[in-house]
């Protein structure tokens, strides 16, 4: 695989390695940092186990004084969600962790307060009803897994479990991440790294290492424009403090993504930390179907619509989910503005992250899967433009 020539029409040189049918993908990522001033990038796409595209450029900060590097770390924000749903199935498809079961089989506390009949499936389809926490958390509480826990334990769904849907966009890590603890034994994090992180080879952590801390990237915020329209969803989190929106984005304790603190917590909705390479690397067993992370059944069963809603009780847009996954919605008939959509093969199912930053899928149906991660936040909800135009230059390169 040749190198990319660091003359592509860029600002900035784009560094790393693309297959010469993949051009398109690198012409697009340089294209990204001229329109949408890029800070910091990379992506990431292997077929049927090749690295086709491994690709980065930019910076490591606000600032512009970091360059990212070929072993820049980043947070991959709501992404996490397929390393977290990932871990439950490796325990389903071994038979300990079955998701027609109720909840209180495996984590008996969780039985009170109208959860009682909440189902494992309901859990991982976002249909739980507890898609924020109205109780207030304490200062530093995302830090403190058995008190996040135990908040949940206590907490009164917003709707009856398993007749709504609503993106469950933080409570997910503790909810999913505390069945894989009370079936394996192990935390979330030390699960994932004992069997996909550390068998992969991958740079991927849920609760990174202190070792590890200078290689993350910083996090810029989105800051909205006067002449944005606001989504549904940016009007009930500003006009109802009260609001399911607000309370996910806001009662968390004080969560800050570009802490020290933060990167060392085990918070499977948010607070993975890796790079695009691993992100990819992560899905490709997925992608190519060898049965060797999940069987042929399972991988099936995660291209399957699951739940899919005419408005999402969080997102106030149609979403479709599989078990803990991402499936294609094509939300831009509906949805005015970006960040609404989450274009994918038919098969495929994967995970975007919060403003834009991540974004990772597998198809099966062309074994290749996708790995993209920014520093830089947007104004969206799932993934935007930037994001997007990779895919869509993924799927047109391999199907040349």
């Amino acid at each position: 695989m040749r190198k990319v020539e660091t003359k592509i029409d860029s600002t900035v040189p784009i560094k790393g390695s693309c297959h010469e049918d993949f051009q398109e993908v690198a012409e697009t990522f340089a294209k990204n940092f001229d329109k949408y001033q890029e800070i910091g990038s990379s992506v990431c796409v292997v077929v049927d186990g090749e690295i086709t595209v491994d690709l980065w450029a930019g910076h490591k900060n606000n600032e512009r004084t970091n360059e990212w590097d070929e072993n820049t770390l980043s947070v991959a924000f709501s992404s996490t969600k397929a390393a977290l749903a990932l871990c439950a199935h490796i325990l389903i498809d071994r038979g300990q962790l079955n998701t027609k079961e109720k909840v209180t089989k495996y984590w008996p506390e969780y039985g009170k307060k109208g959860k009682e009949d909440t189902t494992v499936e309901m859990i991982l389809n976002h249909s739980a009803g507890l898609p924020a926490l109205k109780t207030q958390v304490k200062e530093g509480g995302f830090f403190d897994w058995d008190y996040m826990v135990e908040l949940l334990e206590n907490e009164e769904p917003f709707w009856i479990p398993g007749e709504e849907t609503g993106y469950h966009m933080m409570t997910t890590g503790w909810l999913t991440g505390e069945l894989v603890r009370r079936v394996s034994g192990k935390s979330l994090g030390k699960f994932f790294n004992d069997e996909i992180s550390k068998p992969y080879n991958l740079d991927y952590w849920i609760g990174l290492p202190e070792s590890e801390d200078e290689r993350v990237a910083k996090v810029t915020p989105f800051v909205p424009s006067p002449s944005d329209k606001p989504s549904d969803f940016a009007t009930a989190f500003r006009t109802n403090p009260n609001s399911m929106q607000r309370l996910s984005l806001k009662n968390t304790g004080g969560y800050d993504y570009n802490s020290k603190e933060t990167y060392r917590a085990e918070i499977g909705g948010v607070g993975g930390i890796t790079n695009a390479r691993s992100l990819a690397g992560m899905l490709n067993p997925l992608a190519q179907n060898n049965e060797k992370l999940l069987s042929k059944s399972s991988v099936k069963r995660l291209s399957e619509s699951n739940i899919k809603s005419d408005i999402d009780n969080m997102l106030l847009f149609p979403t479709n989910f599989s078990e803990g996954f991402m499936l294609h919605m094509d939300n831009r008939n509906t949805f005015e503005g970006e960040g609404g959509s989450f274009m994918i093969g038919p098969n495929a199912f994967g995970h975007v992250g919060f403003g834009g930053s991540s974004a990772t899928f597998a198809d099966p149906d062309y074994k290749m899967s996708f790995g993209y991660l920014v520093n830089k936040l947007g104004g969206e909800y799932l993934i935007n433009e930037r994001g997007q135009s990779l895919i869509n230059a993924s799927y047109n390169s391999i199907s040349k």
